[in-house]
Order: C-alpha cells, then structure tokens, then sequence
C-alpha cells in the first residue's frame, strides 16, 4: 500500500500524520510525501523522518491535486490512499484491517472506504462520515459523500482515468470518483475508522464550502450531468446561508445558529463541538 500525504505549512499537525503511518503494524507500506515548500519547519520534520519516507520532495507545486499527481508519479503500491497533513491513520492496525478486503476486493471494485473521523485541535472526536455504497450510490452524482480521506483506491484506477484534474482547487478527489463510480461500484468497510481529519478543511468553513459546492458542480458537468440535482440544490443553498450568517452575527454566534438549524432538523450539534 501506499500512503501519499501532501502537506504545505503544515508543521503543527504533520508529526502525528506521520507518526500514524509509522505506527502501522501492517509492513508492506510506503510513505510518500510531496510539500509545497513550506516555511514554517516542515522540512525539518520531513528530514528528520528521512529514513522512514519512501520518496519526499519540498517545492512549489500549484495545490493539492499537483502535489497529489506528483506523489502518484512515486507510488509502487498496489493500493493508495491520500491524506492531507491534518490527516492521519485512526489506529496503529488501520492498514493490517484493510489488508484482507483489498485482496478480495480487486478486479471487480477499484475504491474501497470505511469511515473517516473529524476531529478538533484537542483530537476529540466530532463526527464519523461515511456509509455503506448500497446508499451512498445512490446520490454520489449529486453529491460528494464518501470520505475521500483514507480512501483507498487500487492503482489501476489512475492507469484506467489518468491522473487529478489539477484545475480543481477542492473538488478534484469528487471528479476523479466521478470518473470511475458513475459506472462501477465501491466497497464499504463497516465498522472501519480509517482515518482522523483535522478540524480545518473547507467544510468547516463556511465560504470554503460554497466554493466546494461549486466544484462539485463543475465535476458533475464535466462527466455530462447539466442539471442539478434537489440534494445539491439543497446543499448549496445551505451554504448559502451558512455563509449569510457567519457575515451577519460573527464568527463566535454564527456556529451556535448553525447548530440550532441542525438540531431542528433532527441533527447533532456539529459547528460548536470545538
């Protein structure tokens, strides 16, 4: 397996990404990772991880999915999977869990997943994302809902589609699974935490999401589905007014309005889970 991560600025959080990977109890993995030239002791940490990487590389790239491509370029794994440096393995025995179903899982599936956890600065535990293909599959085209991070994708995937479409700035893992999962399937794992996810990605903030909704329209486009769907009409709607309210009331009350709209729609709290 490989484990490619892209990290830029990222020294706050790159250690336990790192260390997560090395913790592994499964040996057939590799490491990978592709920084964008930090400034801010990344490369530090990277040299002294040196001798546990299989490739690493500190430059200017132009985002995610170049870092991304650029570590694909390196992998020699059989299965990869592709992790941000707020992201790490969720337990010493992730990979050693996956082994046996990826090895069933190939020809006929290309993309396994389990779940991927959100998690604040303190690592504790906000919400699990992820479920089983059987309803997943049947709003993939209209909306993103598979875990991206931790999943795991079999190399014959990007031999088959190519590699990242790095016009995307956020949405290019969702047009890359648009690619293979509009016509074949994906496997879920039950009862599999994957991975954790740092509490600072887009979709934790409000103007980030939008920008997600919009690349995922962009994707669905792409792959011929002119019309929105209701769910994405939905989902861009609330980020919409998400974006409205954080305006409006600030940064410290803004997340408790986000969450009294979640609860009244049968959710938990999620935004002031800090």
């Amino acid at each position: 397996m490989s484990v490619v991560v892209s990290v830029l600025n990222g020294a706050k959080t790159l250690q336990r990404c790192l260390d997560s990977i090395a913790r592994q109890t499964y040996p057939a993995r590799e490491l990978i990772v592709i920084d964008g030239g930090s400034t801010d002791g990344t490369q530090e940490i990277l040299q002294r991880k040196a001798a546990e990487l299989a490739y690493w590389i500190s430059e200017p790239d132009r985002g995610i999915y170049h870092a991304w491509n650029k570590g694909l370029a390196h992998a020699r794994g059989e299965w990869i999977c592709f992790l941000g440096a707020d992201d790490y393995l969720w337990a010493p025995n992730t990979l050693e869990r996956l082994a046996p179903v990826l090895a069933r899982a190939y020809p006929p599936v290309r993309v396994v997943y389990g779940q991927a956890a959100l998690v604040n600065e303190q690592g504790g535990e906000m919400q699990r994302v992820g479920e089983g293909w059987s309803h997943a599959s049947k709003r993939f085209t209209e909306i993103m809902c598979l875990p991206h991070t931790g999943l795991m994708q079999h190399r014959t995937l990007f031999e088959a589609h190519g590699t990242f479409d790095e016009s995307f700035r956020v949405g290019g893992d969702y047009e890359m699974l648009l690619r293979e999962l509009r016509n074949r399937e994906a496997l879920f794992v039950p009862g599999l935490v994957v991975a954790g996810m740092g509490y600072n990605g887009v979709s934790t903030n409000p103007a980030g999401s939008l920008r997600l909704m919009r690349e995922f329209r962009k994707a669905q486009r792409k792959h011929g589905l002119e019309r929105p769907s209701w769910r994405w009409r939905l989902a861009f709607w609330k980020a919409h007014l998400r974006v409205w309210l954080w305006r409006s009331l600030g940064d410290r009350i803004a997340p408790y309005a986000f969450d009294a709209l979640r609860v009244l729609s049968g959710k938990k709290p999620y935004w002031t889970r800090q």
